[in-house]
């Protein structure tokens, strides 16, 4: 008998910031639970790209090309959901962007487009899909946080303070929406081998750190975020709520 707990057929799931990295794999562990892929991306092309890759592997994908930081952009997207019967049953809300400099050398501008990006567009997106997601009573909303949602770490201070509000506003999104059937979790990942960690993999001293502070002695696979991914997505998290799910090796663990 099939176990249906983690089973996500007929659900449909928006996963913002998934061309590539994170995102990308997210997108293709829920598709492998049975899930409806949109993928999304600031780039048209990206895109189109992204899924037209997904699709040659046998998934089925829709495509939402929006800036996740432009209101307007986000409230006619779900206008356009609305239109085409595209009911979003499961946000991964998962762009993000780095920035790393001093924090007395920071300019305004380059703080805000971090916050903007990696906290702000979560509220954003996830005030439209909850919108839609009350009038039917459930919904999966999924924030990708850090390690950063607890810890700080020098020259990285917007993306420690937008990750630390993705952790709280997780958990308000818990205390204003469980009531319509709605669970908001987050996921905490490590140093993972992303593209945005490129240049901290390059870097011999840093790598040989993150190698020394990880109990698992390595860096994260984007893919090993997925079964966190599909279990707070699935019925199997149906009364879990407001919560951070660490995929660290263990480096919060340990002094």
């Amino acid at each position: 008998m099939k176990n249906r707990l983690f089973d996500l057929s007929g659900r449909t799931a928006l996963v913002t910031g998934s061309t590539r990295g994170l995102g990308n794999a997210i997108a293709r562990g829920l598709g492998d639970a049975g899930a409806h892929i949109v993928l999304n991306g600031r780039s048209a092309d990206a895109v189109a790209d992204a899924a037209n890759a997904l699709r040659a592997d046998g998934y089925s994908v829709d495509e939402a090309a929006f800036d996740v930081t432009c209101e307007a952009g986000v409230v006619s997207t779900f206008e356009r959901f609305d239109a085409e019967g595209l009911a979003i049953d499961i946000l991964v809300n998962n762009a993000g962007i780095q920035h790393r400099q001093a924090m007395i050398e920071l300019a305004l501008a380059d703080w805000q487009r971090v916050i903007d990006t990696n906290l702000t567009s979560a509220f954003l997106i996830g005030r439209e899909a909850a919108r839609r997601m009350i009038s039917r009573g459930h919904g999966k909303i999924v924030n990708i946080g850090s390690l950063t949602s607890e810890l700080a770490r020098a020259t990285v201070i917007p993306y420690t303070v937008a990750k630390g509000g993705v952790k709280m506003l997780t958990k308000g999104m818990a205390a204003e929406w469980a009531k319509h059937g709605i669970q908001a979790n987050a996921i905490g990942p490590g140093y993972m081998l992303t593209e945005m960690n490129e240049a901290l993999i390059n870097n011999p001293q840093f790598d040989a750190w993150v190698k020394g502070r990880t109990p698992a002695a390595r860096w994260g696979k984007p893919e090993e975020l997925v079964g966190a991914a599909v279990f707070l997505a699935s019925p199997a998290s149906d009364y879990v709520n407001g919560q951070m799910i660490f995929v660290d090796g263990g480096m919060l663990s340990v002094l």
